[in-house]
């Protein structure tokens, strides 16, 4: 498993009903895309939920380099980089993926830390492993996903919600469609 999430932070005073109305027209675009395990359609206002930006920051979850490298170099992300200029696109490599008992996808939430260092390595991953556990036990939970990024140290931890989520802790976007053609595919469980 792959994760991916670019982010593109708008005026104070954009209009996010342009995000909405895009995300109406185009989301369904990728509703089948092969090796895509799910893309959330995610946005944040500011001054709601915490939020200190309006931003649109699609998150993805990939079951296969050659769906996200189809993605990035064969079209789907052209078009975005075409209207909003070309965004960095963040990856982590896969650490776990668990499903949740929840429906729908209303909000989603996004942690990024540090990965600390003077410790060792398994027991940080470990503990990301746990906590995706947790979340994805939590009602009202879709799914939760823990993931690392080693060139900066980061983790990644990202879940789905019916609901909002306050026990998830971290940025909260409401989602506007959830493409999901490969979810059943995503590897379950710890990933090595």
């Amino acid at each position: 498993m792959h994760a991916m999430q670019y982010e593109l932070t708008l005026p104070a005073d954009y209009d996010m009903d342009v995000v909405r109305d895009r995300v109406a027209r185009r989301g369904r675009l990728l509703d089948d895309w092969d090796g895509l395990g799910v893309k959330a359609y995610l946005m944040r206002e500011r001054g709601l939920r915490g939020s200190p930006v309006n931003q649109y920051a699609p998150f993805y979850l990939w079951h296969t380099v050659e769906g996200m490298n189809a993605f990035l170099w064969g079209g789907g992300f052209q078009g975005l980089s075409d209207d909003f200029g070309r965004p960095s696109a963040r990856q982590w490599t896969g650490l776990a993926y668990e499903e949740g008992q929840g429906s729908r996808a209303r909000f989603a939430v996004r942690r990024r830390q540090p990965v600390p260092g003077g410790g060792p390595l398994a027991d940080v991953v470990e503990g990301a492993v746990d906590e995706v556990r947790r979340l994805a036990a939590e009602g009202g939970a879709l799914l939760a996903a823990a993931a690392v990024d080693t060139s900066r140290w980061e983790l990644v931890l990202f879940s789905l919600w019916e609901h909002e989520a306050p026990e998830a802790g971290g940025d909260v976007f409401e989602v506007l469609h959830l493409s999901a053609p490969g979810r059943d595919r995503l590897p379950r469980g710890r990933q090595w």
